[in-house]
């Protein structure tokens, strides 16, 4: 566990905004269960297993961590933030959870929460009614802070000296399928101090196509255009990349295409300052795709955001009228995917500042050929 996600001062202040959006919100409890939100909240992340575990916060009391007993070694404690009460196999765990939350009946729950232990609270109450907890927590997970920020730059730095070495051709890929090359990348980027993979997608000619292609059994040849998205947790915070790189002479078409969505990456992350509306960000980018003739092949979302969890919110995307603040973090990442050819995408990791967008992510922008 990072050091940040077990300050307990840290922990308390979360737990005080959590209270104070409840009340804001006519929120009477608040449960988490496995997911993001735990560590947030409490600094322990749950393993995803048919025990229960659940975080019971309430507007006006001691939050209760509740924990199967073989668990309970694995949580840090802290006192005046949160209560540990440990279950052993024979206790009604659920039932220790509706006696925490008494005649409350308006809920939050997490999104990641399993359906199995909602529904045997409902059984147990079933005149409760639910809410999502996104609406309490989002909105303070969204905005990260100063040491989230640095832990996100950490983490970006890690995966920049793997793109890196990707770049310069000391990554092999000639002859090596897309499954090597991807173990290749997982390897390094625990090497480079996280502590898990996320993914690491390594796609090949016509297989970049798939923007989320799962690195197989093809072999790279000669002139593939081979598109590596990898990314990992380190420290509780997640890091995310893509670049591209030819192997040996490109096509024309490639480096033109290129230069298009390099320059709609850069329109996008200078679009990208405070008091912007999300939407815009993915505009910004799909307008330079789009003049080029390649509109029809950006087909995704321009960015997601990214903290504890590789995808959270803030998403560039249009219909998001969502204005940026100092504190959001995302991707920017616009993609062109030519079907039964090639595909291609250039994402770094960005923060909206006070000064201005700020890129996480430094590694070179070039179509390097290798």
């Amino acid at each position: 566990m990072s050091t940040q996600l077990a300050d307990p001062a840290l922990i308390a202040a979360r737990l005080d905004r959590a209270r104070a959006a409840m009340r804001d919100r006519g929120v009477e409890a608040l449960l988490v269960s496995v997911g993001r939100d735990l560590p947030y909240l409490a600094g322990y992340e749950a393993m995803p297993l048919e025990r229960v575990t659940m975080l019971v916060v309430l507007p006006d009391g001691e939050a209760t961590l509740v924990v199967p007993a073989l668990e309970a070694a694995r949580v840090t404690e802290m006192p005046g933030a949160f209560t540990v009460v440990p279950w052993r196999e024979t206790d009604d765990a659920i039932g220790v959870i509706a006696g925490l939350l008494g005649d409350r009946r308006t809920v939050a729950i997490g999104d990641q929460m399993w359906a199995r232990f909602l529904v045997e609270l409902l059984e147990r109450m079933p005149d409760l009614r639910v809410l999502r907890a996104v609406d309490v927590v989002g909105d303070l997970r969204m905005v990260k802070d100063d040491a989230e920020i640095e832990a996100l730059a950490a983490a970006g730095a890690a995966v920049d000296g793997i793109a890196a070495e990707l770049q310069a051709g000391r990554i092999p890929l000639l002859g090596r399928t897309e499954a090597e090359v991807s173990a290749d990348l997982s390897r390094r980027i625990l090497e480079a101090g996280h502590e898990r993979v996320n993914f690491a997608i390594v796609a090949t000619g016509p297989n970049a196509a798939s923007p989320h292609h799962h690195p197989g059994p093809r072999v790279i040849e000669q002139g593939d255009l081979v598109l590596c998205d990898f990314g990992g947790t380190m420290a509780g915070y997640c890091s995310d990349i893509t670049r591209c790189v030819v192997v040996g002479e490109p096509d024309p078409e490639v480096v033109d295409a290129w230069a298009v969505l390099r320059a709609a990456q850069q329109a996008a992350v200078e679009a990208a300052v405070i008091g912007t509306p999300c939407e815009e960000v993915d505009r910004a980018a799909r307008r330079v795709i789009a003049e080029a003739g390649y509109g029809d092949y950006f087909i995704h979302r321009t960015g997601h955001g990214i903290g504890m969890e590789e995808h959270e919110d803030p998403y560039m995307v249009e219909g998001n009228s969502r204005p940026l603040v100092a504190g959001h973090a995302f991707s920017v990442e616009p993609g062109i995917y030519v079907p039964g050819r090639w595909g291609m995408r250039l994402e770094d990791i960005v923060v909206a500042t006070e000064q201005g967008p700020r890129r996480l992510n430094r590694a070179d922008h070039a179509l390097a050929v290798v």
